[in-house]
C-alpha cells in the first residue's frame, strides 16, 4: 500500500485508486453523478471533476473493421492511440484462418453477432475491397459508414493501410479533445 503524508494527515494512494475506480465504474453502469456521489458519500462536483480529469475524447463511437491488412499492428496501434472503441483488422492469413476454423453456422452466427455489435457505434470505418465494402455496407445500414477501399475484389493480398488516411477519417468522424494526438 502505497502512503503518503501531508502535514499530519497519512493519506492510501491505494485507497483513493480503488474509490475512482468503483465511482467511473459505477458512472459507466449509468448511474447518474448525482446517485454515484451519494453512494459514495461526495459531491457530485466531485464525480464530475474526476470524469473531466480522465476523458480522453467525447463524441461519437467508432468501430474500425477490415481485411486483408497488411499492416494489422500499425492500425491497431493508431486505434487504440485515436481512442477508437472497437477495432478488428486482419490479415489475408487471419482471415482465412478464421474462416476454415470454423463450420459455416458458426460463420454465420459470427457474422450476425459482429454486425449487430457493430450496429451499435455511431461510426463504422470499414476497410475492405468494393464488393465487400458493399455487403458490409448492407449488413450495417442503420451505421454511418465510411468505406475505405482497399482494391478491386478479389483482393488476392494483404493490402497496406495508409495511416495518414485513416488518422484523418477518424479525426473527421469526431473531433479531438484537449490531451489528444
Amino acid at each position: 500500500m502505497e502512503l503518503v503524508r501531508i502535514g499530519e494527515k497519512l493519506i492510501s494512494v491505494t485507497k483513493i485508486h480503488n474509490m475512482v475506480q468503483e465511482v467511473l465504474q459505477a458512472r459507466g453502469q449509468g448511474l447518474s453523478q448525482s446517485e454515484v456521489a451519494q453512494r459514495f458519500g461526495v459531491d457530485r462536483t466531485f464525480v464530475s471533476r474526476l470524469e473531466a480529469v480522465g476523458e480522453i475524447r467525447k463524441g461519437r463511437s467508432i468501430a474500425v473493421i477490415g481485411f486483408p491488412v497488411a499492416n494489422t499492428e500499425a492500425v491497431g496501434s493508431l486505434c487504440r492511440e485515436l481512442g477508437v472503441d472497437f477495432c478488428w483488422v486482419m490479415t489475408d492469413a487471419e482471415r482465412r484462418d478464421y474462416a476454415q476454423s470454423r463450420n459455416g453456422i458458426e460463420i454465420i452466427n459470427e457474422l450476425m453477432t459482429t454486425a449487430r455489435t457493430l450496429r451499435t457505434y455511431d461510426a463504422v470505418v470499414l476497410l475492405a475491397s468494393n464488393a465487400r465494402l458493399r455487403l458490409m455496407e448492407a449488413l450495417l445500414d442503420s451505421a454511418t459508414v465510411v468505406p475505405i477501399v482497399l482494391g478491386e475484389t478479389p483482393l488476392t493480398r494483404d493490402v497496406p493501410v495508409d495511416l495518414d488516411v485513416l488518422g484523418k477519417v477518424i479525426r473527421g468522424i469526431r473531433p479531438l479533445s484537449a490531451g489528444e494526438p
